[in-house]
């Protein structure tokens, strides 16, 4: 199915923002949402395409903030067509837009990643492509985790590339992504030498300042959020654990509304009780789910080379020579069923997988099931397999 045709979806659980709607129609004109109406009447015009999703569910396209890499490839060594067999591999998990995402490395090594998503973001289209109608999650732009964050909580990040930040000329070394509309994210601590003049430097250049790989107090955290840091990056993970002496990172993001997190719910990184707690806590409007997947994701235990060290997954667990958690190897649809396991609500998981995170990349055209959003949509089964994907109006079946 063509992104230039109009389509009706027809007899489809649909999650909308609010509620859920059965049996529903979508009626999808060029890349856009149209018109939802109930399966009992029809659209007034004449439809090209007509597809049955009796027993589906459909949910707005999952978005993916923080991912490293899936189906052997990394986004940090990666050619243009390592990138796009990444996004063809999670268009087939219903991933319909992802931010490819940087460890610390060199300058190089950003200047080569860089280049290599300019192309893929060029080579990427759901429209009318004759050469190839493989569907693919559109990359949006880089996130860059770090390299101004704590050494004392660098995780499975390399030391020897951390930053702190002098003048402006320390951000100018990291290469941006020429591309149309490309989104710029960073992940940092607010802790380090100049770090809240940081924060302000990245806000005035239009970029999306996270906290995380941090230390920091509540004082130094409320300066953050002040600069106009309020989101954090894989929250309880490398930071300080809440001490009921010392609030530190967690209690800082648990207590102020303003903020906003988001978690790996793989069962690993946070521990099913925890995820029920931030949930309840932070509630779905302030939560958006990360796979923070490496290059293993959708390939299985196994030992795999990573940011120049042997990373090991077994059981869906990862493990780098030091002992610690090194990514997932999970996709959103994973957290997406996690989640629904642990009794959230779909239209609560639908938030926290496409509208969150859209919001927070001032997607405003898409994220939800509405009237004149894009048609980035997935349709799951009753035992949550991809059935269908649709980016940007072109379907694939799977």
């Amino acid at each position: 199915m063509k992104s230039s045709e109009t389509v009706l979806l027809r007899n489809a659980r649909i999650v909308l923002p609010d509620r859920l709607t059965e049996p529903s129609s979508i009626l999808i004109d060029g890349d856009r949402i149209a018109r939802v109406f109930d399966a009992g009447s029809g659209p007034s015009i004449k439809v090209e395409s007509t597809v049955d999703l009796t027993g589906l569910t459909i949910f707005p396209g999952f978005i993916d903030i923080h991912i490293h890499g899936a189906m052997g490839v990394d986004t940090m060594e990666a050619s243009p067509e390592g990138l796009l067999q990444i996004a063809e591999f999670l268009a087939s998990q219903g991933v319909t837009a992802w931010l490819p995402t940087f460890v610390p490395a060199s300058v190089e090594q950003y200047e080569h990643a860089i280049r290599s998503i300019e192309q893929a973001v060029a080579q990427t289209s759901v429209c009318d492509d004759a050469r190839d109608h493989r569907l693919k999650s559109v990359p949006l732009g880089v996130h860059y985790e770090g390299p101004f964050v704590n050494s004392e909580q660098c995780g499975a990040l390399h030391r020897e590339h951390f930053r702190t930040f002098r003048s402006v000329t320390d951000l100018d070394d990291l290469p941006t992504v020429n591309s149309p509309g490309a989104i710029h994210m960073m992940t940092l601590a607010p802790e380090v030498d100049g770090g809240i003049d940081l924060i302000k430097e990245l806000n005035r250049r239009r970029w999306i300042t996270s906290i995380g790989h941090t230390r920091a107090p509540l004082a130094t955290l409320d300066q953050a959020g002040k600069a106009g840091a309020r989101h954090m990056t894989h929250f309880m993970n490398a930071m300080t654990p809440l001490h009921h002496r010392a609030p530190g990172p967690v209690g800082w993001g648990l207590l102020n509304d303003e903020v906003t997190v988001d978690m790996i719910a793989d069962g690993v990184h946070l521990d099913p009780a925890i995820l029920k707690l931030i949930v309840r806590a932070k509630s779905a409007d302030r939560i958006s789910l990360i796979s923070d997947a490496i290059a293993g994701a959708g390939k299985g235990d196994g030992d795999y080379e990573i940011w120049g060290e042997k990373i090991v997954v077994k059981d869906r667990r990862t493990q780098n020579a030091r002992g610690s958690i090194a990514g997932s190897v999970i996709t959103i649809l994973d957290a997406v069923r996690l989640m629904l396991s642990l009794m959230v609500a779909e239209t609560e998981v639908a938030r926290m997988a496409a509208t969150n995170p859209a919001r927070l990349l001032g997607l405003t055209d898409r994220g939800s099931i509405e009237v004149g959003k894009r048609a980035d949509l997935v349709a799951l089964d009753a035992n949550l397999n991809v059935k269908a994907t649709i980016v940007g109006g072109a379907l694939s079946r799977y």
